[in-house]
């Protein structure tokens, strides 16, 4: 087996080479611990059958770990001055396919059919740049982008407010969002020492499962989102209060909110924390019809 990337020497000689700095603005921040690799693939369940996308793989550390699991693994590379340095260290392995560009600019339906039609199952593995972690979560959950699951790297206050659970501190609109979709659960904490820089931040990798059926019939996914997102404007304000100022003329329509209330038999003086999703579903429903603005209109 080739030696592994992820060692402080390795890591170090592999930068002096190329006379890589890092990218503050990128949020580059590099493993070097083999154990935590394997760690984090063992988490995701590859086999030669899994396809992979892999985001920010930096020199390669995290990819040549996942390409001695998978079958096949896409790279999304934002950092021009990393093409040769990956070139170079991920020669030994003609199962990775490095692509620059930004995830968040991808077209990921022409990815699955360009790269992975011929996989059973797909998953993202990757230690996400913590400046747009959420973002690209929610591109391949909007996007209806098949993958089965993730597993990811981030800062350990976004997992824990993916995974919190209502009536906590950490519970909100990003909690709802993912968890509609996926079934979330903290995999591990992964201590500073570990990465090169080290962050300034505590990091956790997460894991999460596409579910099989969503929690809650919506009639509008957005909406829902929308409707919870509001419902978090000011965490000590009552629901009633956020969504009158969230909502499209809220203020004006404020017998419309509470005759929603009324209709569902909720009260209009909880806040948005000790709302279920299946509490926000019911809610979002109820208030669809008199305040839903579709996306054209918005943009007129």
């Amino acid at each position: 087996m080739n030696k592994d990337i992820a060692t402080p020497v390795r890591t170090k000689e592999i930068l002096k080479k190329y006379g890589f700095a890092f990218k503050k603005s990128l949020g580059q921040n590099f493993l070097i611990d083999p154990n935590i690799l394997r760690n984090i693939v063992s988490h995701a369940g590859l086999s030669e059958k899994t396809g992979v996308i892999e985001i920010g793989p930096g020199i390669g550390a995290l990819t040549e770990h996942i390409a001695r699991s998978a079958g096949k693994v896409v790279a999304f590379e934002i950092d021009g001055r990393l093409l040769p340095v990956l070139e170079d260290t991920l020669s030994p392995y003609d199962n990775v396919t490095i692509i620059h560009q930004d995830i968040l600019e991808t077209n990921l339906a022409i990815v699955m059919t360009e790269h992975f039609a011929d996989y059973e199952d797909v998953v993202v593995v990757a230690n996400l740049p913590y400046y747009v972690t959420t973002p690209i979560i929610m591109k391949f959950l909007l996007g209806k982008v098949p993958v089965s699951g993730m597993v990811i790297m981030m800062q350990k206050e976004v997992a824990d407010r993916i995974t919190a659970l209502p009536g906590t501190k950490a519970y909100g609109s990003l909690s709802i969002a993912i968890q509609y979709y996926m079934d979330a659960e903290v995999a591990m904490i992964v201590p500073k020492t570990v990465f090169m820089p080290q962050p300034n931040v505590e990091s956790a990798v997460l894991h999460l499962t596409r579910k099989e059926t969503a929690p809650a019939q919506v009639i509008d996914e957005d909406f829902l989102f929308e409707v919870s997102r509001g419902s978090f404007v000011q965490r000590r304000k009552t629901i009633l209060n956020n969504l009158q100022s969230s909502l499209p003329d809220g203020k004006a329509k404020k017998e419309l909110i509470l005759n929603a209330f009324e209709r569902i038999g909720m009260d209009p003086g909880r806040r948005g924390e000790t709302l279920t999703i299946e509490e926000f579903a019911k809610l979002s429903n109820a208030l669809y019809d008199d305040f839903f603005v579709p996306k054209k209109k918005r943009q007129n």
